[in-house]
């Protein structure tokens, strides 16, 4: 891969076998401050009324913009080999509240 800086350069990236391996995620969250983008990936079961977080990201708004570019160029790809991706419209989208495994938090 090369870097943005430096063009002719290349990164070595390594992964282990276990995040290889990848998570499931079907609820996305984003939320952010003046400073990072915190993005939550939940496991939502279906007639379930709780999701878990599975994975956090949390990114500076320059690295959360380069994302949203990258996966802008990555579906647009997808959607010429592929087809159109359909959007998911869901009339019974649940309310989301947020709870800490040590302290629930008021609704």
């Amino acid at each position: 891969m090369k870097t943005e800086n430096n063009p002719g350069k290349r990164i070595e990236i390594n992964i282990n076998e276990k995040t290889a391996q990848g998570t499931y995620a079907n609820l996305q969250i984003v939320t952010h401050s003046p400073t990072e983008f915190v993005l939550d990936f939940c496991q939502l079961l279906p007639g379930l009324p709780k999701a878990n977080v599975v994975s956090r990201l949390i990114l500076s708004p320059q690295h959360a913009k380069a994302l949203m570019k990258t996966l802008a160029v990555n579906i647009a790809r997808y959607e010429q080999h592929f087809g159109e991706i359909k959007d998911i419209h869901d009339a019974q989208q649940p309310q989301i509240h947020f709870e800490s495994e040590n302290k629930k938090m008021p609704n």
